[in-house]
């Protein structure tokens, strides 16, 4: 009875957080004038330049955390200079112990140490801004804000200029920040948004220049103001960085293997850019681009029906990546479709999606990933608040060479491809009303009847609005989007049998797999309405609905069609010190899932806490339950299966991280009714920064689960499907080792290595026979010892059900053991602005065995044991500017 009352807590809050509105007068936005001076100050850190007499010294910084609207601990002040091609800045950091300032050298964007913010909304559109941060070491960093400070991205790499120093007083930044890395409008006075932040490392205490309260809804529209710039402009610019590489690769020789050697040189060139089209528009493009420097992808093992979902690391589709964002369903309480996106960069330059077949005495050569022949991408805002983003990417038809006994031929895996992506805003009111757009196209010319599978075509398209009021705190948002693809029936057939919708179940009535069918089409729409204000109580409710047909997987990431979500959420915050805590967080949600015959698939509630103790630790936590629920995905492809409910707790703490040693640890414990599930893991990590310079750090996580019902295989016997699963004991470990040592903010050396294993027995084969019973253990029939052969040297599991001695039907061996290290050694020399010298050397190993027992002492040593494929590059960019 206490679960059936508690899922009523999230209206009964949303209900009382609606009740108690009050609106509060946003606090009084503060001004500070810039001053044009003729001889600029010397970048020095040392602010001795007469210049600077010109302008005023603004003060009245107000601490925001742990206090807010409290006097800072220390005191800061600056002055701003401008002339026709800069902006600077000159920062005083007030400090009475002055021995106690964080000076931590670090590679750029690493936000540590005691650090100025200078957040400059230079469109004066309350929406975005450009973010530029000064170490008290002299390390940088730099990030767009947009959304009205809800989103930032760290991407974006401005050419800028810091010099600080320390002395008795505290210490001081000196900033140049070219105009030319701004964008504004063409007015002849400027009036900027301004935020300074400064954060005082040891005390993780933060002040603001311009005071905005803790849980305003947005914060851009709430920055001061500078005033005075007149006269000035971004300048028409080209910016240029051709880059060379030099590519050499080692590996396991394998003999008659004419594509394995052991060893392989290559070398190739390519130019990115910038350019001008006006004051507040750029087109960013990118010619035969290589990512060799980037880390890979976290090792993993994927049982399940669904594509992993990796993030982006390329610099070009990182940077500026937010102006793409579409989100079908960006709601807070959106349960498993939190990633899915209209756009997902990964797709361009992905791995080839065909593997041609090979005889026994073939080999073959298949390109590692789709090479990007170019990329472009226009953005930028006007001045009536009009945002616009394009991006087209070009990616080459791909091949695969294959060899047999010499003769050679080339077989198509991957067509050339035009990918468009097309994303268009408008703020009304200075954003308190937002209206937008979306469109993608992918176009494939598919020669080849092996790509027959792949869409010729896929388009999709979305509108998306949110508006506010009583000073945004209440919102009402939603969208809209609709999906078309096309191609030969077999891409059709494909996508109508993926574990997106499996329209092949043979218990859907309300859609049908046609085989004759050459395009397929869906739509989508979300709706949401919230409170997010100053107050203690904030909430949000909202639903998602999606046809089966929808599908934006050709250039977006998408899990689920076939779908209506509703869900709420609601939220305590304590913001101020009190107790032993600094701050305080509860939450509480529901979701539910219907699929579109209107049918219940699940009814879920969680609890969320997160708080800060006065001593900087931290801790967080929350328990999730799942009644019982209905998959259309587990059997993939077959019947609809009844699940028993599950829980789910998670805890970790986190210590203070402004010690030169600090920690976190937490734990995850899981089960599912019936004894049909449970799980265990533990993540924990710990850095220790032995001098500024120098930080390392290692993580751990351990998993283990016992699943009843883990998906083997679908066969066929006399007719009758059999869905064959098995009970999975399966245990995964894993490290990420990595050593930062920064000679100067210029010159870092960073090394990562992530060794990785896990191991799975499967036992208790067994077919799933009345998947919808009232009693979990009458679903499944447990295959009796005579009906299953393993054979492990063979590599299959036979079935014999009718005990003839013959095979029915047969899988292949499924014990497996998994073995993975990835590592990467990156030097990197910004010898000069913008210009850079990359040394790198990644070695990858990766293995398996049909064992299926785990031996931690065994599988990492036999990790260790495999033959690695080392790669060393060198990368040479030189930036200049027209």
């Amino acid at each position: 009875m206490k679960r059936k009352y508690l899922q009523y807590l999230p209206l009964v809050l949303a209900f009382a957080a609606a009740m108690q509105y009050a609106a509060a007068q946003e606090p009084e936005k503060k001004t500070v004038n810039a001053v044009y001076t003729d001889t600029p100050p010397e970048i020095d850190g040392l602010m001795n330049d007469t210049c600077w007499n010109k302008a005023a010294w603004a003060t009245g910084f107000v601490q925001i955390q742990p206090q807010e609207n409290k006097q800072p601990s220390q005191q800061t002040s600056f002055k701003i200079l401008f002339d026709d091609n800069n902006l600077y800045l000159l920062i005083r950091a007030f400090d009475t112990d002055p021995g106690k300032i964080s000076r931590i050298i670090s590679r750029r964007d690493n936000f540590t140490g005691d650090y100025v913010e200078v957040d400059i909304d230079s469109y004066s559109d309350k929406q975005t801004a450009f973010s530029f941060v000064a170490s008290a070491s002299g390390s940088k960093s730099d990030m767009t804000i947009t959304d009205d400070g809800n989103n930032e991205d760290t991407s974006w790499n401005p050419i800028w200029f810091l010099k600080t120093s320390i002395d008795d007083q505290g210490w001081i930044a000196e900033i140049k920040i070219p105009l030319s890395q701004l964008r504004f409008d063409k007015n002849e006075v400027q009036t900027w948004g301004l935020q300074i932040t400064r954060q005082l490392f040891r005390n993780q205490e933060r002040s603001t220049w311009q005071y905005i309260p803790k849980g305003s809804p947005g914060t851009v529209h709430l920055f001061g103001e500078i005033h005075g710039i007149k006269r000035v402009s971004s300048g028409k610019r080209l910016e240029l960085m051709p880059f060379t590489l030099a590519r050499m690769e080692h590996f396991k020789r394998e003999e008659g293997n004419p594509f394995m050697t052991g060893k392989s040189y290559g070398a190739s060139a390519g130019l990115d850019g910038k350019a001008a089209i006006s004051n507040n528009f750029m087109l960013d493009f990118s010619f035969n681009p290589d990512f060799g420097q980037v880390e890979a992808d976290p090792s993993e093992v994927n049982l399940t029906a669904f594509e992993t979902y990796f993030s982006e690391r390329r610099p070009f589709f990182v940077e500026g990546k937010n102006i793409f964002q579409f989100q079908p369903t960006n709601t807070i309480v959106i349960g498993n479709m939190y990633q899915d996106n209209l756009f997902y960069s990964r797709r361009i330059g992905r791995s080839p999606q065909y593997c041609p077949p090979t005889a026994t005495d073939e080999y073959v050569k298949q390109p590692e990933g789709t090479s990007i022949i170019s990329a472009l991408k226009l953005s930028g805002k006007t001045k009536n608040g009009l945002s616009l983003g394009i991006m087209e990417s070009v990616t080459a038809g791909e091949n695969a060479l294959i060899d047999s006994s010499g003769y050679r031929k080339k077989v198509a895996v991957e067509p050339l491809t035009n990918y468009f992506v097309g994303r268009i805003q408008q703020d009304f009111n200075k954003g308190e009303t937002t209206v937008g757009g979306m469109f993608t196209a992918v176009n494939r010319d598919i020669t080849s009847p092996d790509l027959y599978f792949l869409n010729s075509e896929a388009y999709t398209g979305g509108l998306d609005f949110r508006h506010s009021w009583k000073e945004r705190t209440w919102y009402l948002a939603g969208n809209a989007e609709f999906s078309e693809i096309k191609g030969k029936t077999t891409a059709i057939i494909n996508a109508q049998t993926s574990s997106a919708r499996y329209f092949q179940r043979p218990d859907i009535r309300y859609v049908r797999l046609d085989s004759s069918r050459t395009s397929l089409s869906g739509y989508g729409a979300t709706f949401k309405l919230g409170r997010s204000s100053k107050s203690r109580l904030q909430f949000e409710t909202s639903v998602t609905l999606r046809s089966p047909g929808l599908d934006f997987n050709d250039i977006g990431y998408m899990r689920y069609s076939d779908v209506i979500h509703h869900g709420t959420w609601v939220a305590y915050y304590i913001r101020n010190p009190f107790f032993i805590f600094n701050n305080f967080y509860l939450n509480t949600n529901y979701w539910m899932y219907w699929n579109y015959s209107g049918k219940l698939l699940s009814f879920n509630t969680n609890i969320n806490f997160n708080a800060q103790f006065k001593n900087l630790w931290r801790i967080n936590g929350s328990v999730t339950r799942t009644e019982n629920s209905i998959s259309t995905t587990l059997l993939r492809g077959g019947p609809a299966m009844k699940l028993p409910g599950t829980e789910d707790l998670n805890l970790f703490l986190i210590s203070d991280q402004s010690k030169k040693v600090y920690m976190y640890a937490g734990g995850y414990l899981g089960h599912r009714d019936e004894a049909s599930f449970k799980a265990s893991g533990i993540d924990a990590g710990l850095t220790v920064r032995p001098v500024n310079s120098v930080t390392f750090s290692i993580e751990t996580s351990w998993f283990s689960q016992d699943d009843v019902l883990q998906y083997l295989a679908t066969e066929s016997y006399k007719n009758d499907p059999r869905y064959i699963f098995a009970e999975l004991d399966q245990k995964t470990l894993g490290f990420t080792f990595r050593l930062n040592y920064t000679f100067n903010p210029e010159l870092t050396l960073e090394w990562y290595g992530q060794p990785f294993i896990s191991a799975g027995k499967y036992f208790n084969l067994k077919r799933i026979t009345n998947p919808g019973a009232a009693k979990f253990s009458d679903r499944f029939t447990i295959y009796q010892s005579g009906e299953v052969t393993p054979d492990a040297a063979a590599g299959i599991i036979s079935f014999n059900e009718d005990n003839s001695g013959t095979a029915d039907y047969s899988i292949s061996y499924p014990d497996f053991n998994f073995r993975q290290f990835r590592s990467n050694l990156v030097l990197r020399w910004e010898y000069k602005p913008g210009s850079t010298l990359f040394l790198v050397w990644s070695q990858g190993r990766t293995g398996t065995i049909a064992d299926g027992t785990f031996l931690a002492e065994r599988d990492m040593k036999g990790l260790f044991g495999i033959a690695p494929h080392d790669v060393f590059l060198v990368k040479f960019s030189y930036w200049f500017s027209l």
